[in-house]
């Protein structure tokens, strides 16, 4: 059996018990609590190695207990919602969610999405990424430009990772959805535009030279100018 814990905060209890239910039967230990103050005391007495939290809380929204959570550890955290839209999306990811499931959702959907997010938190050995005058420390999370220090979200980090462990290699948006969201927002969603913007604006800070190229209707590629 397995030992991997997941902390499931959801006021909804017919959603609640449903996943209480079907993760215990695939053999996960479950933890549940109903508002955000309650999976916040749960989460810090006993670290789980995977979140499922709802946006909509009692007591404190979803956002802001995805915050604390983060700020406090790095277990995954899988949001659940009925918010549809790219920029509520950008808000909970950027709010250190690392996955997204809109209600109502499949529940062999959400499976998958576990182990995905399970697979990826499992640790490799720090180093350091260089690319022209831009480092990034995989150990610490942090990046900088030259001596400039680039502070960076959960989501813009995992997308300038991508880029530092493949210079001047064109990624296209196919490759970049699943390598960093794991799964395909849909072929309308500009969530990586997005992304690019907030990283081209944060590295090129102070006038410096633009690493970051669009490779018109494929994709983006790190390279000098």
């Amino acid at each position: 059996m397995t030992t991997t814990r997941i902390l499931v905060i959801e006021d909804e209890e017919r959603i609640r018990q449903f996943l209480q239910r079907g993760l215990t039967y695939e053999n996960y230990r479950v933890d549940v609590a109903a508002d955000g103050p309650t999976g916040l005391a749960l989460a810090r007495e006993n670290s789980p190695d995977l979140v499922i939290l709802d946006w909509m809380l009692p007591g404190m929204d979803g956002l802001e207990v995805c915050r604390r959570l983060r700020s406090a550890g790095a277990m995954p955290i899988l949001m659940l919602t009925a918010k549809d839209s790219v920029s509520d999306r950008v808000q909970g990811l950027d709010a250190g969610a690392d996955d997204y499931l809109v209600k109502p959702f499949s529940f062999d959907e959400l499976l998958a999405r576990l182990r995905a997010l399970l697979r990826r938190a499992t640790p490799t050995q720090p180093e350091v990424l260089r690319f022209a005058d831009l480092t990034l420390d995989t150990g610490t999370r942090q990046a900088f430009r030259a001596e400039r220090a680039v502070e960076l979200t959960a989501k813009e980090y995992e997308l300038l990772e991508l880029f530092m462990r493949h210079p001047r290699q064109v990624l296209t948006r196919e490759v970049i959805y699943d390598r960093v969201w794991g799964y395909d927002f849909g072929g309308e969603s500009n969530i990586i535009e997005v992304y690019v913007r907030y990283l081209r604006q944060k590295t090129e800070a102070n006038g410096a030279s633009r690493l970051l190229h669009t490779v018109r209707g494929v994709g983006y590629v790190l390279r000098e100018e």
